[in-house]
């Protein structure tokens, strides 16, 4: 699609988003055998000097925030699973195997091996000794990445603590690594299976909204952005997007592949007495500043290619386009100037 195609396409797309019914005649830029004019003369629009912002609104879902699996990795059998909708928070039991409590740590990374006295130093320690400190056994000091005597003999205090062997040792499966606190929000395992399988699916602990987005908007899922939400039943308010995964899809049911957008609620109250409901997130995709800028009615394809705008006094003027944003439209041409009169369908 070449570049003129393409503009008379987003012209028509933003124009039918807005629900009105714009004509763009097409006239010749020096009004030699110009078809006539189809736009009402007795309209008119001042050109104005203002800011843009191009937007895009998408359909969510307020819950939890998106869902992960959680898998089990201690050998022995299920013996106790938490119910559907808890919150585990840190140093509190995931599930029990063999009658023993597995519980959660916080951090960014997993156990990726067996820890004791004598190991070589790693990440992992770290993330044991940040968690043993948090739960008031910090007999080692400042938490690192090095397991001294120290370390096990803290670790030794908090198995105690908890009905545990008092090895000083922690196996990859003893505990469960999260970013923090989780929610149950669905239970994939039974008392009696394999402790070292898939167990439940989990979700963060605070209101977010959940969005979902084709591949080919994946210009909208930068983390960090703010993006505007109407929450049914609630306020209006801002968000941030915390989290983007990636789904495959299956092919073989139709399905592509998606990204998901955990978009968390800047202000909570926002979304008070609201337990779930649908979600108006409302994305920026580019800003201008201080552009000229016309509404949408006014453009008018030109004979050469190209589009125009015509004064109220008969003259055209071609102009280039840049953003569209709210039946508005970002306008450059000679001799275009803030406040000129140009002929509009609106």
């Amino acid at each position: 699609m070449n570049r003129k195609l393409l503009i008379a396409a987003l012209v028509a797309a933003v124009v039918l988003g807005t629900g009105g019914a714009v004509v763009l005649t097409r006239v010749a830029s020096n009004q030699a055998g110009a078809a006539p004019l189809k736009n009402d003369p007795s309209k008119t629009a001042q050109v104005k000097k203002t800011n843009l912002a191009d937007q895009q609104s998408v359909t969510g879902q307020l819950g939890f925030g998106a869902e992960r699996g959680l898998t089990g990795r201690k050998g022995g059998t299920i013996t106790g699973l938490p119910a559907q909708g808890a919150v585990i928070d840190q140093g509190k039991p995931v599930y029990y195997a063999d009658a023993g409590p597995v519980p959660l740590f916080y951090g960014q990374m997993p156990l990726y091996r067996d820890l004791g006295q004598g190991m070589s130093n790693g990440p992992d320690v770290k993330v044991v000794e940040e968690n043993l400190a948090a739960l008031g056994f910090g007999d080692f000091g400042a938490p690192d990445d090095r397991f001294t005597y120290y370390t096990a003999t803290a670790l030794k205090k908090w198995q105690k603590a908890n009905g545990l062997e008092q090895t000083g040792k922690l196996g990859t499966g003893d505990v469960v690594v999260q970013p923090g606190a989780v929610r149950v929000s669905s239970l994939t395992a039974q008392l009696g299976a394999p402790a070292g399988g898939d167990l439940m699916k989990v979700t963060g602990t605070e209101r977010a909204v959940t969005v979902e987005l084709e591949q080919s908007k994946q210009r909208l899922a930068k983390q960090g952005e703010k993006v505007e939400l109407s929450i049914s039943g609630g306020k209006p308010a801002t968000g941030t997007i915390t989290g983007i995964t990636r789904t495959a899809g299956d092919p073989n049911q139709g399905q592509k592949p998606k990204i998901v957008l955990t978009i968390s609620v800047d202000d909570p109250k926002a979304a008070e007495g609201v337990d779930t409901g649908s979600v108006t997130a409302l994305f920026t995709v580019s800003k201008k500043q201080n552009v000229l800028a016309v509404p949408i009615g006014a453009l008018l394809a030109l004979n050469e290619g190209g589009y125009g705008l015509v004064t109220d006094d008969g003259r055209t003027i071609p102009v280039t386009v840049g953003i569209f944003a709210k039946g508005q439209v970002e306008v450059q041409g000679e001799g275009l100037r803030e406040g000129m009169k140009v002929v509009t369908t609106e």
